[in-house]
């Protein structure tokens, strides 16, 4: 027996969510046996070595599972065609239109909405996957005021591929206060709250490095101007490593990335222990003095 287990991620042209991804793999988990080959069908967005729903060969497939999202539309009607042979079963589907060509031509319907009885979503039941660290991402806007010390771009290139391959829930960030756009934070105090629940941050912003660091958060920084400019100078008055932005735009800036990344997922402690020792700040000491509040 062979079994397919599709979904609108299987399609080259589809939408993955998260919810259909782990609804397509408690199918594939609920249906495996002995005797059974289940084979889950994704685009190669999602993993180039897969088969999707347009390149998987249909010869000797017994059962094709639709899992999850609106069974409708003419790319799940399509599979009616390439699996002709196949036992077609949707399972955990919306059916908008009970008529619609796509959902007709499944030999059976095991509906979550769209009839008579509502069930709960595939997802529900899927396994709590494993954990992993959530990453808040505060990202310096150009800073034209460096002129052609600039490296923000260059350096902003090679943290977007990095983070790309990080195995991390990525949250972006912006320290930017705006009360008008739910997007942004209302007051600083919101902006905290955020990065008080994360596990690090990364940004080559100086904000981003302090605020996180007073949070008592790791924070991978880095200063996008050559030389070095007020990120790396916040670094030095705080006791916290500041990465060179000449080091991460370079040939090894993934290796250094890595480096870095590593040492800060063993810093936690670290981090809280430099916020927890926060005193009164020099800066405000001497503008008492000159206004005579000393």
């Amino acid at each position: 027996m062979r079994i397919m287990v599709a979904g609108w991620p299987s399609f080259v042209d589809g939408e993955a969510t998260a919810g259909d991804l782990l609804a397509m793999a408690r199918v594939a988990d609920a249906v495996r046996g002995p005797g059974r080959r289940v084979e889950q069908l994704l685009s190669p967005v999602l993993d180039p070595s897969a088969e999707s729903a347009t390149t998987a060969d249909p010869a000797g497939c017994t059962h094709l599972v639709f899992a999850c999202g609106p069974a409708r539309g003419a790319q799940v009607a399509r599979l009616h065609e390439r699996f002709a042979g196949a036992r077609r079963i949707a399972v955990g589907v919306s059916v908008p239109d009970p008529l619609d060509p796509a959902v007709t031509g499944f030999h059976r319907v095991l509906a979550r909405d769209g009839t008579e009885d509502a069930a709960p979503d595939l997802c529900w039941s899927a396994p709590d996957p494993a954990p992993v660290p959530v990453v808040g991402v505060v990202l310096a806007p150009g800073q034209p005021e460096y002129g052609d010390r600039r490296r923000h771009d260059q350096v902003h290139a090679v943290l977007a591929e990095w983070l790309r391959d990080l195995d991390a829930a990525r949250l972006e960030l912006d320290t930017r206060v705006d009360p008008r756009d739910w997007r942004h934070p209302a007051t600083p105090g919101q902006f905290r709250a955020v990065l008080s629940r994360l596990d690090a941050v990364v940004t080559t912003r100086l904000h981003g490095a302090v605020l996180a660091l007073a949070a008592g958060v790791p924070a991978l920084a880095v200063d996008p101007v050559a030389g070095g400019a007020k990120v790396t100078a916040q670094g030095r008055a705080l006791g916290w490593p500041v990465l060179a932005g000449e080091d991460v735009a370079g040939p090894h800036g993934r290796a250094v990335l890595d480096r870095a990344w590593e040492w800060c997922r063993g810093a936690a402690g670290r981090a809280r222990d430099l916020a927890a020792a926060r005193d009164g700040d020099r800066l405000l000491a001497e503008l008492r003095a000159e206004v005579g509040l000393t």
